[in-house]
């Protein structure tokens, strides 16, 4: 079988890139053997402002205009809702960050994502004194529901192979690669954290932050914005309600853990008054990087073979626009922005034998 591009992995990123491949009539199959969790157990904000400090994120604009179109096309190719706008309260913890937050929305970056309102809490159930600010152009997509609709289309397809992904059967020939029975132009390397046990990128400094997320009901509680205090809330509807997210660097294992949930209930009940019930706790690992940028690029060897990974905790926004310059490097010969590429690393020793 002959096609132009084999992509290893479907979360975000590799869903980013199918649909340039499909915007531009390229032909791909996909393969994806359900080892990495982090897109599905994400909490899925699309949110430009860094909470934390009141900052803009890298380049928030360029991510956004580029990502809501491609979900908006997913969900009509797809017929199903994904994207969902919400509003985003941040939970002022006191005066001071009232002050700090009108001093940011003088920053020419940030004007257009902060109101200049505090709005006055009335939720008997939280507790907010001192009001909250509001982001302004933010939304969720149910990163789980979306990544399962994707595989199954692809699936419908024959796009999709689930088998895991031998390295050592991948030949280089020239201009094209083999891969067993398939013959391509090209191979895009998108699976996430498993690009440790990759033997062509695992010179990369892929660090891995393990995410903790719990799933609570609470009928009284009647949220219908996301509130960001020292753990996100976030409404997914039915009574029910996303908190976290933890950030573990040590633990690289994606099973829940008794510390998470301790911490994510500690954090929680420093703004939440009343009953709930938790439903669920879910864990993956963030492809997170040295310096919280993608790693995007060819290998330095092999010339048709590219990795898209490193997104990190704001995948949502960012694959999109990473997917794109991958595509335009490939196709168009367009060079990356070099807080992207991978060539920034090139310090890094890499085995090019593969051993």
């Amino acid at each position: 079988m002959k096609t132009d591009y084999i992509i290893v992995g479907c979360g975000l990123a590799g869903i980013a890139f199918c649909e340039q491949l499909k915007a531009n009539n390229k032909t791909f199959v996909v393969f994806d053997d359900n080892s990495q969790q982090s897109s599905t157990v994400a909490g899925g904000l699309y949110n430009p402002v860094v909470l934390k400090r009141f900052t803009p994120v890298w380049k928030s604009k360029e991510q956004l205009e580029l990502a809501l179109p491609v979900y908006s096309k997913i969900e009509a190719d797809l017929k199903a809702t994904f994207d969902y706008k919400s509003k985003v309260f941040r939970l002022f913890n006191n005066l001071e960050e009232q002050n700090n937050w009108f001093t940011a929305s003088d920053n020419i970056n940030l004007t257009d994502y902060l109101s200049l309102d505090i709005i006055k809490n009335t939720n008997t159930y939280i507790k907010a004194p001192h009001g909250y600010g509001e982001v302004l152009q933010t939304g969720r997509i149910d990163t789980k529901a979306l990544v399962s609709a994707y595989k199954d289309n692809l699936k419908q397809n024959n796009l999709l192979i689930t088998d895991a992904f031998e390295y050592d059967k991948l030949e280089s020939l020239n201009d094209k690669i083999s891969y067993k029975k398939l013959e391509a132009k090209h191979i895009v390397f998108a699976e996430g954290f498993g690009l440790k046990q990759n033997p062509f990128f695992n010179y990369l400094p892929l660090n891995g932050t393990k995410g903790e997320l719990l799933t609570i009901k609470a009928p009284n509680l009647k949220l219908s914005e996301v509130v960001k205090s020292s753990v996100f809330i976030i409404p997914l509807g039915n009574d029910l309600y996303r908190v976290g997210s933890t950030y573990n660097r040590e633990d690289k294992s994606n099973t829940p853990t008794l510390e998470a949930k301790a911490e994510l209930l500690e954090k929680l009940h420093t703004f939440l008054n009343g009953e709930y019930e938790i439903v669920k706790q879910s864990a993956g690992i963030r492809p997170t990087t040295s310096d919280r940028r993608p790693f995007v690029g060819e290998h330095a060897v092999y010339k048709n073979y590219f990795v898209l990974n490193g997104l990190g905790t704001r995948g949502v926004m960012i694959a999109p626009y990473v997917a794109k310059a991958l595509y335009n490097l490939i196709e168009n010969d367009r060079e990356l922005d070099n807080e992207i590429s991978i060539h920034r690393f090139r310090k890094y020793k890499y085995n090019v034998n593969n051993n």
